[in-house]
């Protein structure tokens, strides 16, 4: 009967630090989905990625909110066209992430203007330390692709460690899906 206790005892033992093994490799810790979305576009593939991640959403939020007449981006006076131009800009954002050490991997999301990402994201980016984070940029566009954009990223701020970044328009749960699981390889 003492053998069979201690071989179940030792059974269990090998099966839980088979299991704990296998999760410290399948995970990357906790997961953020960080977006600002203006229209709301951006703000749908935030949740299909929270959903396919398991990750928690987090609204980059402009102290004042954009108008239409803001997003005229036809109009070279209008808010967005005056901030895009001036690469110094930083919209100031509300709300605060309540800590960033608590990620490990961030999907960052953002509409193009002008073939990049709002200055707002830089604000976003310079208000916390992404050093070491692996952060994955995601992005809407009417017609620009996410290159130009991630590559800025990466100019910008080289501490953090950048995956490729994806245009991900008329995106599905499916499309989604499939591309958390690239990033994940």
């Amino acid at each position: 009967m003492k053998k069979l206790l201690f071989m179940l005892a030792a059974l269990m033992v090998i099966s839980l630090s088979a299991c704990s093994q296998k999760k410290e490799e399948g995970t990357k810790g906790k997961t953020l989905i960080a977006y600002f979305s203006a229209t709301g576009t951006t703000m749908e593939v935030a949740k299909l990625l929270a959903d396919a991640t398991g990750g928690e959403l987090y609204r980059i939020e402009p102290e004042q909110p954009y108008t239409e007449a803001d997003l005229d981006w036809t109009n070279d006076q209008s808010r967005s066209s005056l901030e895009m131009k001036d690469k110094q800009s930083r919209p100031v954002i509300t709300g605060k992430l309540e800590s960033v050490a608590d990620y490990d991997v961030i999907y960052l999301g953002f509409p193009i203007w002008w073939y990049t990402a709002p200055t707002i994201i830089n604000t976003f980016l310079e208000s916390y330390d992404f050093t070491g984070k692996t952060v994955i940029p995601f992005a809407t566009s009417g017609s620009s692709d996410i290159q130009k954009a991630s590559d800025d990223l990466k100019a910008a701020y080289p501490d953090i460690h950048w995956l490729p970044g994806k245009l991900l328009n008329a995106a599905t749960p499916e499309t989604v899906e499939n591309w958390v699981k690239e990033n994940q390889q």
